[in-house]
């Protein structure tokens, strides 16, 4: 019997070591000689008797605590808490700058100050580099009807064109109203495709929308986009005094203050112009020079990014287009 036993646990333990082991053999090679099994079979000792659980003694009852009176305070500091919740609510509504009204629309509309159609020709200057690294060129329609339509290009040229080609376009396009252009659509293209920074302009509810993200945001009279800025200021009652001016960038709205720094006689490749110098700051800052004997046309633009680095405009052409008389 104990024979018999031994070869079925020697032929299992070799069934085994082959299943778990026979792949790996054949891969790595022979494996070492295994020294001859020996094995006796005993009777198990018998199991140790579990000593018997010992008694857990029940827990001690804990003496019952009184039970607190709520303080007779509590219900004289509610209407305090509540007449401070109502001055601090009364403050911020207060605080909050109130929302722009929609103009009335039986306002008349301004007289233009461009009429037909014409065009401002400029050469773009990094200042950094004293040199020219594009050119721009704007164009204005303005139709009897009382719309208008602006457009502007600029590009690189020379060596930066090589090194980084651009071309972005913007376009304008609304209405004279009471308080000058009056914008209903801003576009902008990149390399001949729309950049997705566009804006829809609703005035009868004082809104414009963003195509960048969807939002839709109030806007107080008087607001313009990128483009129409540069010739909503020769629609200014005073410029020279300053003013404060909605712009939408495409990309957000803001208001900026609109500084002026007084006259200025400048030199452009366009010719000599007795100017208005005005700048708008925030995260970037904008300065313009409108010619005051030229209908206040820009003929300089200076334009400063996050990072310092300083661009210029400077006129090269000024074609009018004289209006059509009947």
């Amino acid at each position: 019997m104990p024979v018999i036993l031994f070869a079925a646990l020697a032929g299992s333990l070799a069934i085994h070591l082959v299943a778990l082991f026979g792949v790996d053999h054949g891969l790595f090679g022979e494996p070492p000689e295994r020294p001859p099994l020996q094995a006796e079979l005993r009777a198990p000792p018998p199991l140790p008797t579990p000593p018997a659980p010992a008694a857990v003694p029940a827990p001690a009852a804990k003496p019952l605590k009184p039970k607190p009176e709520k303080p007779a305070t509590a219900k004289a500091a509610a209407p305090v808490v509540e007449a401070v919740t109502e001055i601090a609510e009364k403050t911020v509504s207060t605080a909050t700058e109130p929302e722009p009204a929609p103009l009335p629309l039986a306002l008349a509309a301004v007289d233009a100050v461009l009429k037909g159609s014409g065009r401002l020709a400029f050469v773009v200057v990094k200042e950094s580099l004293g040199m020219q690294i594009g050119r721009a060129v704007h164009r204005w329609e303005f139709g009897e009807d009382g719309s208008y339509r602006l457009t502007s290009m600029i590009e690189t040229s020379g060596l930066a064109a090589l090194i980084r080609p651009l071309r972005q376009r913007y376009e304008s396009r609304g209405r004279l109203g009471p308080r000058g252009l009056q914008p209903e659509s801003y576009q902008t293209w990149r390399n001949g495709r729309s950049n997705g920074e566009n804006a829809d302009f609703d005035w009868s509810t004082a809104e414009v929308r963003l195509q960048r993200d969807g939002s839709v945001q109030r806007i107080a009279p008087g607001t313009q986009d990128l483009l129409s800025l540069n010739y909503q200021l020769a629609y200014l009652p005073a410029p020279e005094n300053g003013s404060t001016i909605g712009v939408v960038t495409g990309r957000k709205y803001e208001r900026y203050d609109l500084d002026s720094f007084g006259e200025e006689e400048i030199d452009t490749p366009a010719g000599r112009f007795r100017t208005l110098h005005l700048r708008a700051a925030g995260e970037t800052l904008t300065e313009i020079w409108i010619a005051l004997d030229h209908q206040r046309l820009p003929v300089k633009i200076r334009f400063t990014d996050k990072k310092g680095d300083s661009y210029q405009q400077l006129a090269t052409e000024i074609d009018v287009m004289p209006v059509a008389s009947d």
